[in-house]
C-alpha cells in the first residue's frame, strides 16, 4: 500500500551499521531466535504467533534465554485511531526504527506546555472584606453605636458568667481571694447601680468619720500657719487685730466670764482681784474696785443702759457699782459658791453660782433675791437674758442647756421657777450661750472640749434646728446684729476665731492662733462691728469683723477708721498697745 523509501545509509542508526561477521559469531546467532516485539493489544491475539525457543547456547555468555531476561520488551507506540498500519510499518516498529517521511510522521505531537486541570474551589464563609462593605456599614469597629447596643442583653449575658475556681489551683485561688478581699462568688465588674456609701451602711463608721472630719478636713479659706486666715473673694476679714491691750493677771479659767462691753463704749475687764474699765472714746483706764481680801473677781457684766456694773466674786457675793462715780452701791450675798456668770435685764441682775443655782436679784429692793432657779446639777457657767426679757438661757458644767420663763410671777424669797425647755444634747460643759438679735426665737449654744459642737435651738418649739461640729472647745458665741452670721471663739488646739453663715452654717472665715493661748472671753461693741477677745496670754485684742450698715436717714455712711473702736466716736488714743494697769 504505502511504500516508503529507504533511509539513506548516512541517516541510518548505529544499530544498522555493517559489522564484519566472524564464523563463530555467525554460528552463535544462527542458534538464537529473537521474539518479535508485541503489537497493539487490540490485535495481539490475532496477529501474534507463538514463538519457539531453541536450546540455550552456553558458548555465548552475553546471550541469555528469554525467560531470564531482566528487561521487559518495549510496548508498541500508540498511534492515532483511524490510520491503517501496513506490514512494512509493523516491521519497522518491530525493528525499533521509524522512518521519516512516511505515515508515522503524521503522529500527533504535543506543541504546548502542560496545563494542570483546575482544582476544586474551597468553599469559604460569606464574610465580606472591610473594603467591600465600607460604603454600606458606617459603624466603628471599636466604638459601637449606643443606640444599637442592647444593654439589657449584654447585662443578661454577663449575669450568666461565673468564676470557675475548679479550673485553677485551689490554693492559688484562695490566696488571691484572701489578698484582694474579694469573695469568689462576687462579681468584680458588672452593669449595676453603685453600692450604697459606707456612711449609710455602717452607722458606727459614719459616726467616727463625722467626729474626725473637722480635725483632718481642709478648712475653706484657712491657712495652716499662725498668721491665720481668710475668706471668700467678696469679703476680706483682717487677720491682725486693730488694737491690743496688755492685761496682766487675767485668770486662765474656762468657767469664768471676765469681759463685758457696755452701750456707752466702755470695756470692763477683771484682772485677778481688781476690776478695770477702759473707755474706748478717750483711752482712759479706770480702776473700779477690788474684791474682798482672799477672794477674786469671777465675773463682770454691764447693765442695759451701761450706768451700772455687776461684779461677781469668788466668795459668792454680788457687787453693784456705779460706773460714772466709781462707787460701790451695794453688796448682795447669799450664794454658797463662786459667781461664774452674770446677766442683766432692766433692774433684774441674775447670777449663776457654783452650786448650780440661779438667783434673780432686784437691785431696787432691800431684799434683793426675788426668785431662785434650780435646774442644774453642776456649776452654772453660761447665762444670758433675751433682749425682750421673756426668756433666760443658762448652761452648766452638767452639759445641760435650760431655757427659763422670764416672767417672775409671785416674787418672793422662797419663789421657785422651772425650766421651759431642758436640752441634754451636749457632751461637755456649756459656757457659750447667745440669743439672736434679729430672730428672737433662736438660741445658740456651744460645748466644751469633749463636745465642741454648736447647736441652734428654736425656743418656741424646743426643736434643735442646726448642729455644727468644730475643731476645738467653744468658749463664747456672738451673733452679728447686721448680718446673718455668728462668731465663735475657741480654745485648744486651734485658739481661733471662726465666723459662720446662718442658716447654712458654712464657715465664712477663720483666724487661727488669734491668741497665744485659748481664747476664753469675748464681747461685742455697741456698734456691732468690733469684737474684743481675751485670753490666758494676758492680752485683749480688738478685731473688726463686720461693717457698720448704712444709716437709715439715707446718708452715705462714713467708713469707720482704725481709731473709731466700737462706738464710732473719735478715739484720742492712738498707741497700738496700751496697758490696763
Amino acid at each position: 500500500m504505502f511504500n516508503s523509501p529507504k533511509t539513506p545509509s548516512r541517516h541510518r542508526s548505529r544499530s544498522e551499521t555493517k559489522t564484519p561477521l566472524t564464523p563463530s559469531l555467525t554460528a552463535a546467532m544462527n542458534g538464537v531466535s529473537l521474539a518479535s516485539s508485541p503489537v497493539k493489544r487490540s490485535r495481539a491475539k490475532s496477529s501474534s504467533k507463538s514463538s519457539t525457543t531453541t536450546p540455550f547456547n552456553a558458548t555465548n555468555p552475553f546471550i541469555a534465554p528469554a525467560s531470564s531476561r531482566s528487561r521487559p520488551t518495549s510496548p508498541v507506540k500508540r498511534t492515532s485511531g483511524g490510520i491503517p498500519v501496513s506490514d512494512s510499518f509493523r516491521s519497522q516498529a518491530g525493528g525499533g526504527v521509524i522512518r521519516k517521511g512516511g505515515v508515522e510522521s503524521r503522529l500527533d505531537v504535543v506543541t504546548n506546555d502542560y496545563v494542570p486541570p483546575p482544582k476544586a474551589e474551597i468553599k469559604r464563609s460569606k464574610s465580606t472584606p472591610a473594603v467591600n462593605r465600607a460604603g454600606l456599614d458606617q459603624r466603628d469597629r471599636f466604638i459601637t453605636q449606643r443606640e444599637t447596643t442592647d444593654i439589657a442583653a449584654v447585662s443578661t449575658t454577663l449575669e450568666q458568667l461565673s468564676l470557675n475556681p475548679q479550673a485553677a489551683s485551689p490554693g492559688h485561688t484562695a490566696r488571691l481571694a484572701a489578698a484582694t478581699g474579694v469573695p469568689l462568688n462576687r462579681r468584680i465588674l458588672g452593669y449595676h447601680e453603685q453600692p450604697p456609701s459606707a456612711s449609710s451602711s455602717d452607722t458606727t463608721l459614719a459616726q467616727q468619720r463625722e467626729f474626725a472630719r473637722p480635725l483632718y478636713a481642709q478648712r475653706p479659706g484657712a491657712i495652716a500657719t499662725s498668721t491665720g486666715a481668710t475668706t471668700n473673694k467678696t469679703r476680706k476679714i483682717p487677720t491682725q487685730p486693730e488694737r491690743v491691750l496688755d492685761a496682766p493677771g487675767m485668770v486662765d479659767d474656762f468657767y469664768l466670764n471676765l469681759l463685758s462691753w457696755s452701750c456707752q463704749n466702755a470695756v470692763a475687764v477683771a484682772l485677778e482681784a481688781s476690776t478695770y474699765i477702759w473707755k474706748a472714746d478717750t483711752g482712759a483706764v479706770v480702776q473700779l474696785g477690788e474684791a474682798p481680801e482672799g477672794s477674786y473677781v469671777s465675773s463682770v457684766d454691764f447693765s442695759n443702759d451701761g450706768a451700772f456694773l455687776g461684779v461677781g466674786n469668788g466668795n459668792g457675793e454680788v457687787e453693784l457699782w456705779d460706773v460714772e462715780s466709781g462707787q460701790k452701791l451695794r453688796t448682795m450675798s447669799g450664794h454658797q459658791g463662786q459667781i461664774a456668770t452674770l446677766s442683766w435685764h432692766e433692774h433684774i441682775l441674775s447670777s449663776g453660782c457654783g452650786d448650780g443655782s440661779i438667783w434673780h436679784h432686784d437691785v431696787r429692793m432691800p431684799r434683793h433675791k426675788v426668785m431662785e432657779l434650780l435646774g442644774h446639777t453642776g456649776e452654772v457657767c453660761g447665762l444670758k437674758w433675751r433682749s425682750d426679757g421673756e426668756l433666760l438661757a443658762s448652761g452648766g458644767n452638767d452639759n445641760v442647756v435650760n431655757i427659763w420663763d422670764g416672767r417672775l410671777g409671785d416674787v418672793g424669797e422662797g419663789a421657785r421657777g422651772s425650766a421651759k425647755w431642758t436640752k441634754r444634747n451636749h457632751t461637755a460643759a456649756v459656757k457659750a450661750v447667745a440669743w439672736c438679735p434679729w430672730q428672737l426665737s433662736l438660741l445658740a449654744s456651744g460645748g466644751g472640749t469633749n463636745d465642741a459642737t454648736i447647736n441652734v435651738w428654736n425656743s418656741t418649739t424646743g426643736a434643735r434646728l442646726h448642729t455644727l461640729r468644730t475643731p476645738s472647745q467653744i468658749t463664747s458665741i456672738q451673733w452679728s446684729p447686721h448680718r446673718k452670721e455668728l462668731l465663735t471663739t475657741h480654745g485648744y488646739p486651734t485658739n481661733s476665731i471662726m465666723l459662720h453663715a446662718y442658716p447654712s452654717m458654712e464657715r465664712v472665715a477663720e483666724i487661727r492662733d488669734a491668741h497665744d493661748s485659748r481664747v476664753l472671753f469675748s464681747c461685742l461693741s455697741p456698734a456691732g462691728d468690733v469684737v474684743c477677745t481675751g485670753a490666758g496670754d494676758e492680752n485683749l485684742k480688738f478685731w473688726r469683723v463686720w461693717d457698720v450698715p448704712t444709716e437709715t436717714s439715707g446718708k452715705k455712711k462714713k467708713a469707720a477708721s482704725v481709731d473709731d473702736v466700737g462706738g464710732g466716736r473719735l478715739n484720742s488714743t492712738k498707741e497700738g498697745i496700751l496697758s490696763i494697769r
